[in-house]
C-alpha cells in the first residue's frame, strides 16, 4: 500500500487468485466544477523569488484547503498555480470561489475563478474528467484577474437565490461547439 504502483501488483495477485483481471471503475455523477488560477503566477515568481514564491503559495494552499472544506467541497488536484475543486452544489462552489478570490487578494495574489455545472467522469483515482471539467476550465480562462466566472448552467441553477449575476457576453471556448453565455 505504500509503493506508488501498490495498484498494479494488487491488480496481478487478484488477476491470480479470481482468474480474471479486475476491471477499473468509474462513476458519473452531477457536480459543480470549480477551477482557479493565480493570474501572472510566472512573472509573480520571477519577481519575488523562489523562497517568497515558495511561502506564497503555502499560504495559497492553505487558504485554498480552508475554503474548500468551510463549504464541503473536494480538492480534486492541486496544479501548483491553480485548484481543481468540485461541490454537490452550484451555491457551494460559487461561495467557495468567492471567499478564495477575495481571501487570496489579501494575500496579495491576484486569482480568478471558473465555475461550470454537469455531469463528470469520477475515476478510480479520484481524478475527474468530462466535457463539463473541460467547461469549467474554459470559463475560467475567459475571467479576468480578481474575478469569479460563471456559465449561463451555473448561473440558471441559482436564479432565485441570493447570487446576482452580470453578464459578460458570449464566448467561445477553446475546445466546445458553440457560443457560451458567461456571467
Amino acid at each position: 500500500w505504500i509503493m506508488p504502483s501498490w495498484r498494479e501488483l494488487m491488480d496481478v495477485w487478484i488477476e491470480f487468485v479470481i482468474g480474471r483481471a479486475p476491471v477499473a471503475q468509474s462513476e458519473r455523477r452531477f457536480a459543480t466544477v470549480l477551477f482557479t488560477d493565480l493570474v501572472s503566477s510566472t512573472a509573480r515568481s520571477a519577481e519575488v523569488g523562489d523562497e517568497a514564491w515558495r511561502r506564497m503559495l503555502d499560504r495559497h494552499d492553505q487558504i485554498a484547503w480552508e475554503a474548500v472544506d468551510r463549504h464541503g467541497g473536494k480538492l480534486v488536484k492541486n496544479m501548483g498555480d491553480g485548484l481543481l475543486m468540485t461541490f454537490t452544489t452550484p451555491s457551494a462552489a460559487l461561495a467557495c470561489a468567492t471567499e478564495l478570490v477575495r481571501e487570496l487578494g489579501h494575500a496579495g495574489l491576484s486569482a480568478r475563478a471558473g465555475l461550470h455545472a454537469g455531469e463528470i467522469v469520477v475515476r478510480e483515482d479520484g481524478d475527474v474528467t468530462g466535457l463539463a471539467v473541460n467547461l469549467a476550465a474554459r470559463v475560467q480562462q475567459a475571467a479576468s484577474g480578481g474575478a469569479t466566472w460563471v456559465s449561463s448552467t451555473v448561473r440558471d441553477l441559482l436564479l432565485g437565490g441570493d447570487w446576482s449575476f452580470i453578464e459578460r457576453g458570449e464566448h467561445a471556448l477553446k475546445g466546445i461547439d458553440g457560443a457560451w453565455r458567461l456571467y
